[in-house]
């Protein structure tokens, strides 16, 4: 099998909370036991349903988003995280045809389904109708003919006498019924203000969660039918997406030979800061960086030789208390920022930096106090760099997306991180020193001089620590 034609599927449903996770995290468990290798991937910015798909399938839950990324890039991603597989499981994101506001198609399932000319399987919410649902797939099947709808998956079936109803009127639809599932609570993901609880805050549960959801699949849904209609699809003429292709190894000196060593950049992880991208390691290590994880609920200090820290997104709001306790570790980070070394923090790694957090010290990195609010922050933005930092050169735009229930106060320092410019004018975040942080999630794919240019201060910042040391 050639790398571009990989067997895959798109999970897709009319709307959300049909089931679209229930039904594709259980297909990625239920063909993974199987003994297949499966690639999971998800449409859009989330990156709390990847954390189990990859708890499924084993392998990184990795992400597909048009607006973030760009169109051009979809289908080499995709390439690039599937290569070696079996089958490929791309879960969607909202209805079937729902995109970034105002944009038409961009960033839906749809769009993405016709960039990796995959077939697409409907997940249903057949609870409270029977003939109607024939009415409905139909409409989806027509409405965009470049999107192949190839099969239906009912979900939240009452009976056996419901099913029945539901599978006469679907025969008349041309669109064939792949698998039906009933009502059942037992696989639960349980939800909290942003969407379900992340698989590191729940790991016992999840995955006995997602063994229940894989046995469902396999009892409700025609495995072999599914795979061979993923084994229908064209081979894409893309190239993967290749990480050392997009950067120069800041490793590497003007003159072209190799420095001695690499840069160590320090990433955030554990249940607090679970909010990442897999290529964002990937692109660390092709710009030259050795990359090593840390928990700040549980480190007491940062990795020994640490020269470069990012800390994404995630849940510190939910474990203030725990995050301030670790009173080395906030030291450490302090100190570390306060020596220039290349620091870019996300959202939560925002929070963390700030003075307190609903009133729980925090690093005191920023000038600035965090709490919690009743209101949602949500959407695709614009930005630009105001001024050269450690993260990006001044003039860079980039794409990204908010998705927060706090608040910081003051929202931006003397020198803010970001000018957004799409879809309002306002100026975001903090510079100072080798400190970046921000509200805005950035996918660094889409613009890898982000990496580069981190690994490339912590480069430095070896250099003129090893200098330093030398002359004392």
């Amino acid at each position: 099998m050639s790398t571009g034609a990989i067997p895959r599927l798109v999970i897709a449903a009319p709307s959300s909370g049909a089931g679209k996770t229930t039904v594709a995290t259980g297909l990625m468990a239920a063909f993974a036991e199987a003994g297949l290798v499966v690639s999971p991937h998800k449409v859009g910015p989330d990156y709390i349903d990847p954390g189990y798909h990859s708890l499924a399938t084993g392998r990184p839950g990795r992400n597909l988003d048009a607006y973030l990324c760009g169109p051009g890039r979809i289908a080499p991603l995709f390439l690039h995280g599937a290569a070696g597989a079996d089958l490929a499981l791309v879960e969607g994101v909202m209805g079937l045809f729902d995109g970034a506001s105002g944009m038409g198609e961009l960033s839906s399932t749809a769009q993405v389904a016709k960039l990796l000319r995959a077939p697409v399987v409907l997940v249903v919410d057949a609870s409270s109708q029977s003939r109607s649902v024939a009415a409905l797939v139909h409409g989806f099947a027509s409405w965009d003919p470049e999107v192949r709808l190839a099969g239906v998956i009912l979900n939240k079936v009452g009976s056996d006498r419901h099913e029945e109803l539901l599978r006469e009127a679907m025969d008349s639809s041309g669109v064939p019924v792949l698998g039906a599932l009933r009502r059942d609570g037992r696989a639960g993901t349980p939800s909290r203000h942003l969407g379900l609880v992340p698989v590191a805050e729940r790991r016992t549960e999840a995955v006995e969660s997602v063994a229940e959801l894989a046995a469902r699949v396999r009892e409700g849904c025609d495995l072999a039918a599914l795979l061979a209609l993923a084994r229908t699809v064209p081979e894409l003429p893309d190239a993967p997406w290749d990480p050392a292709a997009e950067l120069v190894p800041a490793a590497t000196t003007a003159s072209g030979t190799a420095d001695s060593g690499r840069p160590l950049i320090a990433v955030a992880g554990g249940a607090a800061f679970t909010f990442s991208y897999a290529e964002h390691a990937e692109l660390l290590a092709a710009a030259g960086a050795d990359v090593a994880p840390f928990d700040p609920l549980r480190d007491e200090r940062l990795p020994p030789g640490t020269q470069g820290l990012v800390i994404g997104g995630g849940f510190p709001e939910m474990y203030a208390p725990d995050l301030s306790a670790n009173a080395p570790l906030r030291a450490a980070v302090a100190a570390l920022a306060a020596s220039g070394a290349p620091v870019s923090a996300e959202c939560a790694g925002l929070l963390y930096l700030s003075r307190s957090l609903d009133g729980k010290p925090m690093c005191g990195v920023l000038a600035a106090e965090s709490r919690m609010t009743e209101r949602l922050t949500l959407g695709y933005r614009e930005a630009v760099a105001l001024r050269d930092n450690a993260l990006a050169a001044a003039g860079t735009r980039v794409r990204g997306h908010e998705f927060h229930r706090t608040v910081l106060e003051p929202g931006a320092g003397a020198d803010p991180a970001w000018g957004l410019t799409h879809p309002e004018r306002r100026v975001e975040g903090f510079v100072s020193g080798g400190v970046h942080a921000s509200y805005l999630h950035v996918h660094w794919a889409a613009e890898p001089s982000l990496a580069g240019r981190l690994v490339a201060g912590a480069a430095a910042a070896a250099r003129d620590g090893g200098a330093r040391s030398a002359a004392r």
